[in-house]
């Protein structure tokens, strides 16, 4: 369900990100003078950048099977511009995925997840969903799945890939698989993510924003690969066709950057390693303080986000008021909170999504101390901010309505 239109919105999201690699700045300088966007869908070399940039995923990807956008969001709305249709949604799902259907007056489905993970829904729930939404009258199309998911910072199982890829081939469903946080494992050595591109070749465009790991938070660019067939081609043709109709191709500096960073020179690999890891430390210390709190909260994987249940601290939360989702991002705004009506989620429970770049430093020297800190946790800061979000936490759980 949306939000009203009434409500506002919070304040934006931690805007620090990392440190800007020293790297990737010359390059976006060395062509600052370049006066020329890069033409709709990104040019030869761009794309041919991003075929090693699959291929090194293990999706063999040819140049002409790939658009490059200024942005995730763009692609999207070109690809379900193109698919043409409903939406299936898993619930919860990113905060950007419903706006894009909404804006092509497109009906969206959600699709509950299950309780071990996010971002693919439950096998027998999509089917459900699907059925349910046609002897409806409506006509679902697409399944947009995230294997790394925001924002419950969860991997889905491949068992559970395999059989929702299953289901969607089964009733003639294109999947957009956004696949932005893959990797931003916390663990590579324990976690398998599985894409369904690798089951479902023909049937699967895989998305990838590229701010997410490899540039810049405030560089837009965004890569979708797009399956090596005829139905392919032609989708591939008709989200061309949408995201020349945007007029918001890459800017050309920004451009000769990002198919540096697509290269993924030992510079690049080191600093999405590190940002991995430091995200995973953060996510744990802010599990454990959740958890220990009483909320429910599935352990994290990937990402710099985690989905927190506060449900059993309702009465004391509603003591002080706080009965909503809406209500509970404003008591915990200084954690970087969104209640989860804002990811599609029932918007009378009392969820929300927590950011661990909410504990970072709005110092770049001292965001880059923390980047290569052995142990984050035990920054005086972070620690400080993760003892403040415990005794929130642990005073909205001792509240009493007499408070």
């Amino acid at each position: 369900m949306q939000p009203s239109a009434l409500e506002p919105h919070p304040d934006p999201d931690p805007p620090m990100g990392l440190p800007i690699l020293p790297e990737l700045a010359a390059h976006l300088a060395a062509a600052a003078d370049r006066t020329d966007p890069e033409p709709p869908g990104g040019s030869l070399s761009l794309r041919a950048a991003a075929c090693g940039y699959f291929e090194r995923r293990g999706l063999g990807t040819a140049a002409e099977r790939v658009l490059a956008g200024p942005g995730a969001p763009a692609l999207l709305l070109a690809l379900l511009a193109a698919t043409g249709g409903d939406v299936v949604l898993p619930r919860p799902c990113a905060a950007w995925y419903a706006p894009q259907a909404r804006l092509l007056g497109r009906a969206v489905h959600p699709a509950p997840v299950p309780a071990e993970s996010g971002g693919v829904p439950d096998p027998f729930t999509l089917l459900e969903t699907v059925h349910r939404a046609r002897d409806s009258g409506g006509d679902p199309r697409v399944l947009l799945v995230s294997v790394a998911d925001d924002p419950t910072g969860t991997c889905p199982p491949p068992e559970q890939v395999h059989e929702v890829c299953e289901v969607a081939a089964d009733e003639g469903l294109w999947i957009i698989s956004d696949e932005t946080r893959r990797d931003l494992l916390h663990d590579p050595h324990d976690t398998v993510v599985l894409s369904p591109a690798e089951m479902l070749p023909g049937s699967v465009v895989v998305l990838a924003d590229l701010r997410a790991t490899l540039v810049p938070a405030s560089w837009p660019a965004a890569l979708a690969r797009f399956p090596a067939t005829d139905p392919g081609e032609v989708l591939r043709a008709a989200a061309l066709d949408a995201l020349t109709g945007l007029a918001t191709p890459l800017p050309g500096p920004l451009a000769a950057a990002v198919g540096h960073a697509l290269g993924e020179p030992a510079t690049v690999r080191e600093r999405t390693a590190a940002a991995a890891r430091l995200h995973g430390l953060l996510a744990a210390g802010l599990h454990h303080t959740l958890t220990a709190a009483g909320a429910l909260c599935r352990p994290p994987h990937a990402g710099s986000h985690l989905y927190a249940d506060l449900e059993a601290l309702r009465p004391a939360f509603a003591a002080r008021g706080v009965t909503g989702p809406a209500a509970l991002e404003r008591a915990l705004a200084r954690w970087a909170a969104r209640g989860g009506h804002r990811f599609g989620d029932d918007p009378k429970a009392l969820r929300v999504r927590l950011s661990t770049e909410a504990l970072f430093d709005a110092d770049p020297d001292r965001r880059r101390r923390l980047l290569a800190a052995p142990d984050p946790l035990v920054i005086p800061a972070v620690a400080e901010e993760l003892r403040a979000l415990g005794e929130a936490l642990g005073r909205e759980a001792g509240s009493t309505a007499g408070e």
